[in-house]
């Protein structure tokens, strides 16, 4: 699979790394999860970290049996699909068998390409580099919004004016500029209480 193939139906998936963690942002922080992190992004996120796994063909595919085989083997229910991003793929058959293996099916995604597969939560994280596709405003459960810069609260007031009224609105600071950022997130969020506030826990917790 070449880092041009976009959205088509695949039974094997680059993959930069699987893991078993606690979710450590947003909406269901501190649940035990099974983490896929697709390889390949394109849409450029300056502050990403994780760059390394932007360009798809550095990392192995795995089929669908053998994702599903891996989350098998632990006991968490949650399985999150991360990127990279990784609606750069069609997700339906992983999803399909990992719904069959009594798994909640979660993404985490830009919203850049097409949604495909059957999701318990898609958690939505539009970024000003790549516009998204609309139905992600529509269908999603979580929007949730890294702060880099004070120009972008203006932009997050834009994106929650679109967002169905089911879904949760969260801010997260940019990890590198949190001491100067995270002050400026719980000061909006006590003028707009519509908001909530996410963290990286993970990262002070130090697992993955």
């Amino acid at each position: 699979m070449n880092d041009t193939t976009h959205n088509l139906l695949v039974d094997e998936i680059p993959i930069m790394e699987s893991f078993y963690t606690i979710q450590g942002e947003g909406c269901h922080v501190g649940k035990a999860a099974y983490f896929i992190r697709t390889g390949g992004c394109d849409v450029g996120c300056h502050w990403c970290d994780v760059k390394n796994s932007w360009k798809a063909s550095d990392h192995p595919n795995f089929s669908v049996t053998r994702l599903v085989k891996m989350a098998n083997d632990h006991p968490a229910q949650i399985v999150v699909i991360t990127g990279g991003e990784p609606l750069m793929y069609d997700l339906s058959q992983l999803t399909q068998q990992l719904k069959a293996a009594d798994k909640n099916t979660h993404i985490e995604t830009s919203g850049v390409y097409p949604l495909t597969g059957e999701w318990d939560w898609i958690c939505f994280s539009p970024k000003k580099f790549k516009k998204p596709k609309e139905v992600f405003y529509e269908q999603s459960d979580e929007l949730k919004l890294v702060i880099y810069h004070k120009s972008d609260f203006k932009w997050a007031i834009e994106q929650g004016k679109k967002m169905n009224p089911k879904a949760k609105w969260l801010l997260q600071p940019e990890w590198s500029r949190q001491e100067e950022i995270l002050p400026l997130i719980i000061a909006f969020v006590k003028e707009h209480p519509r908001w909530s506030i996410s963290l990286q826990t993970h990262k002070f917790m130090d697992i993955p």
